[in-house]
């Protein structure tokens, strides 16, 4: 093999592996590894505090799910309004209520109000 063909196929090389090695080496924790657990560790009291919640792409609205309603664990329609000129309801099932019960976090859809959607993260407080 000549210098040229040497310096060619290295270069080559090189260009090839960097953008895989950046791809492999990119990561979103220290670890590298991801997290299986569709259950995370518990975080919060929904018994002892209620729960919080999170609404993807809020203007407005607003969601509280208070301690005796998850002890009560029946299936129960929000209205999510807040300060809003539109509603949207969300239903969390008795099923719902056993997951906030054990401490674990719960996503659930909205009705469609003018024209769209949201997704709400309910988690312990």
């Amino acid at each position: 093999m000549d210098r040229m063909t040497f310096i060619q196929k290295t270069v080559g090389a090189m260009l090839v592996s960097l953008p895989v090695y950046t791809i492999i080496g990119c990561s979103n924790s220290d670890s590298g590894m991801g997290n299986d657990d569709p259950k995370p560790n518990p975080q919060g009291d929904c018994l002892a505090n209620g729960t919080k919640s999170s609404i993807a792409n809020n203007h407005g609205h607003t969601l509280t799910v208070s301690k005796s309603d998850v002890q009560g664990g029946i299936e129960k329609t929000y209205s999510i309004q807040g300060t809003s000129g539109h509603n949207h309801d969300v239903t969390l099932t008795a099923n719902n209520f056993a997951t906030l019960e054990s401490n674990h976090s719960i996503t659930v859809n909205s009705t469609t109000g003018d024209g769209h959607t949201h997704s709400v993260l309910v988690s312990c407080a």
